[in-house]
């Protein structure tokens, strides 16, 4: 009997990878390492690769498996499909000699006495034996069976783990990726259940999915047994956790509609309930879960080196929470960023289906909806696959794909992990798209503009922009980014710049909010009852209404300066127009109809307004929210349109009485110089801000009397006018003799290069651009300072 066939978690370590397979020999890291910062592993044991190796020869397994796969295509995915059915049944049919299955039991007794059962509940997965082999970096290579009681029924579920070496997607993948089939073993892990199926379980990476940003944790969380979020079933609750200072910046409630719960049947021990509306409408988890769980993340990659992709679960018996597994993240964290990559549609089309993006490209092409996994050898190269739901055994199709769309599943389901992996574009999570989009038809899949997937009709024209940004010099000038929707934050933290020169709240208020903040303030008193069912749809899980305002629209302001952190993030407050603001849910009952809104009630003037006031303390609160309790010290926050100084003095006192105050915990206040009154007083007004920010749209419109909305006098409207450059070459000057930050945050510099050498000859300390201009006009700047000897 040998005694090679076993090893329990305390005997493994990460050296032991081609012994027990990555999954087990990193959960017999974390047992032996990470037990005295913490972090909670169960235990439990492996079988080795000398185990498999005895089994498969000594059975004569090896060589029938061998004479199946002889001259397989894996293109043809019929006979793929046949020969690893045969190959699986071979595994099956074989019998575990005696002394492997005498081990075997013999571990299972100790484990559960360890645990002080008669026969404990394990989960058994696959493990397999190679440092490179695709179940370090491919989503369900192997199968895992979960809630396993009994030695019978073990045994059972380890030779099933055994035969799951040889899936069609596990041959399939080897195949492309030169791998001998022979010379990988398979270890099988017996670990300890956690009772998530009474509370909750999930994912983490260490790294955010979409963009690579490394500064974030991501989370996701649904009810019972997690292997619902791997398989795309249920969309999950997203939370992102800014690692410098354990923040949650970021919290999005999924549906949750199934929780997989212990079943008695042996034949079926896993089963699928409804979840109520009541705990659908609630977070899976709570905030201070989410935070030990970012914590141990951190703790993990700091251990390994390296980003990582965790599951863990959180036991309902013992309210405590574990970590069930952990491998090397292994897309983000090994990508070049030194070369971006920019996805843009050229046109927009009609949306069929919404749903959350995966990575950010776009693709497009002939749908072919497949709705059971029997049907995929009808699937053919370049066209779009649209389904219910993928898992492991669509994987040959997968990657033949020119885009993805399913019904359901989050940012970690299989479909979303292999999508991002074979770099194709995935829209998961459209809840009915595959009703509305039709076989045949042809069909755009976006995931470049934000968070949100699109799939558009048609195949609709798109470019690919692709910069080497690797030896791009710094000018002394700083330039700094225009960034509106948190969305793209942390994939635009990537171009070359110094921080954020304006980011709009419009944006988050228009986006993440939608609703006018005083409909929320006044919700008790609104009598409209379908008004009231569109609020109560947007802020589910708040009784609280304003806070729902306050937590969004700090969530939104977070995310962005955490993308830039530490470099300085410039927020305007909310500068809407009374025709803006009404469009916004509930806004027509409190905003007055206005002639010319364009240089009406807008910016400071709103915020000390009687009738305003109560709304803009919520955007006070929310600021204070960012920048004390999620500790992002880099915000700064800019007043808008503020025409007068008496203005100024009104809106600072009101922001101090929240404790925004001038120099207290590193805190500046910016003023926008964009009215005439600005500049004339420049001197008055800089007494009273930190910095400046020219906004050359609104100067330009106050200078030359033209209202920037009509098309009429549209001719006349142009930032390079000698009147509008005297203005900003005369306030550049102040703002430099009276020691006070000056910089640009307007359109001109993005879109005339001479109006950005203009600048840089006056002696702007920042030019704020839209990303998309960024490296073209640092180019310029460079020239330019260069030639003035800068």
């Amino acid at each position: 009997m040998s005694n090679n066939f076993i090893k329990f978690f305390n005997e493994l370590g990460i050296k032991d990878v081609p012994t027990v397979g990555g999954k087990n020999a990193s959960l017999g890291e974390m047992y032996r390492n990470l037990a005295s910062e913490n972090v909670r592993v169960p235990n439990g044991f492996a079988t080795t690769a000398s185990a498999y190796d005895y089994f498969m020869d000594k059975t004569g397994t090896k060589e029938k498996i061998r004479k199946i796969l002889e001259g397989l295509n894996t293109h043809n995915v019929k006979d793929l499909m046949k020969r690893g059915a045969l190959a699986r049944q071979a595994v099956l049919k074989a019998e575990f000699p005696e002394d492997l299955n005498e081990e075997i039991r013999k571990a299972y007794k100790t484990l559960s006495n360890e645990y002080k059962a008669s026969a404990v509940d394990v989960a058994v997965r696959s493990s397999a034996t190679a440092e490179d082999l695709p179940d370090a970096s491919f989503a369900g290579q192997q199968e895992t069976f979960l809630n396993i009681k009994g030695e019978k029924e073990l045994l059972i579920a380890v030779k099933k783990c055994v035969a799951s070496l040889f899936t069609n997607r596990a041959i399939s993948y080897r195949v492309d990726k030169g791998f001998d089939h022979f010379k990988i073993a398979l270890s099988v892990g017996v670990q300890k259940m956690i009772r998530s199926d009474l509370a909750a379980s999930g994912v983490m990476f260490t790294i955010d999915t979409e963009s690579g940003f490394a500064n974030s944790v991501l989370i996701n969380s649904i009810y019972g047994l997690g292997e619902n979020i791997v398989q795309g079933k249920v969309n999950p609750d997203e939370f992102k956790v800014f690692k410098p200072t354990k923040a949650i910046i970021s919290r999005k409630l999924g549906s949750k509609k199934l929780r997989m719960i212990y079943s008695s049947n042996p034949q079926k021990p896993v089963r699928d309930v409804n979840v109520s509306l009541a705990d659908q409408q609630k977070q899976s988890i709570t905030d201070e879960q989410v935070v030990k769980l970012a914590e141990w993340g951190m703790i993990i990659e700091k251990h390994y080196g390296r980003q990582m992709d965790i599951e863990w679960a959180l036991d309902g018996k013992e309210k405590e929470l574990y970590i069930i597994q952990a491998r090397p993240e292994t897309i983000h964290s090994v990508r070049d960023h030194n070369v971006l990559e920019e996805y843009k549609l050229e046109k927009r089309g009609k949306v069929i289906a919404i749903g959350q993006s995966v990575g950010s490209r776009i693709g497009a092409g002939i749908v072919n909806k497949i709705i059971e996994v029997k049907d995929i050898s009808k699937f053919k190269p370049g066209q779009v696959l649209v389904t219910t739901m993928t898992d492991p055994d669509w994987e040959p199709i997968m990657k033949i794909a020119s885009a993805i769309v399913t019904d359901k599943g989050g940012r970690t389901c299989h479909a979303a992990i292999v999508s991002r992996e074979l770099g194709i574009p995935c829209v998961v999570g459209t809840n009915s798209g595959s009703q509305k989009i039709k076989s045949g038809q042809k069909i755009t899949a976006s995931c470049a503009e934000g968070e949100e997937g699109y799939v558009y009709e048609g195949e609709l024209p798109f470019k690919i922009n692709k910069t080497n940004i690797k030896n791009l010099k710094r000018p002394k000038t700083k330039i700094m980014m225009n960034i509106g929707e948190p969305d793209f934050a942390f994939a635009t933290s990537f171009i070359p710049n110094d921080g954020v020169g304006l980011a709009r709240l419009e944006f988050i208020i228009n986006n993440s909010i939608k609703i006018h903040p005083l409909a929320l303030l006044n919700y008790g008193k609104i009598r409209d009852a379908k008004l009231k069912k569109q609020i109560d749809g947007l802020t589910i899980g708040y009784k609280d209404k304003k806070q729902f305002f306050i937590d969004k629209l700090a969530e939104g302001v977070a995310t962005i300066a955490a993308a830039f952190y530490p470099k300085d993030v410039i927020i305007r407050l909310s500068d809407f127009k009374t025709n803006e603001y009404a469009n916004l849910i509930g806004g027509k009952i409190y905003e007055p109809e206005e002639s010319n809104p364009m240089i009406g009630w807008r910016g400071a003037s709103r915020f000390y307004s009687e009738k305003f006031l109560p709304a803009f303390e919520l955007e006070c609160k929310a600021m204070k929210k960012a920048r004390d309790e999620m500790g992002l010290k880099n915000i700064k926050i800019m007043i808008p349109f503020c025409r007068t100084l008496d203005e100024a003095k009104k809106v600072t006192k009101i922001l101090e009485e929240h404790g925004l105050k001038r120099g207290v915990n590193g805190f500046e206040l910016y003023c926008m110089v964009e009215i005439p009154s600005n500049v004339i007083l420049a001197e008055q007004f800089a007494e009273l801000f930190d910095g400046f920010s020219i906004g050359s749209n609104d100067l330009t419109q106050l200078t030359l009397g033209v209202d920037r909305d009509s098309s009429l006098v549209s001719h006349v409207y142009d930032e390079r006018n000698e009147a509008v450059k005297i203005l900003i070459r005369y306030v550049i000057e102040v703002a430099r003799r009276t020691k006070t930050k000056i910089g640009i945050c307007g359109q001109a510099p993005s879109d005339y290069p001479d109006f950005a050498e203009f600048l840089v000859e006056c002696g702007i300390d920042s030019i704020s651009l839209n990303p998309d201009t960024v490296i073209k006009t640092t180019l310029d700047i460079l020239k330019t300072e260069e030639r003035l000897g800068k």
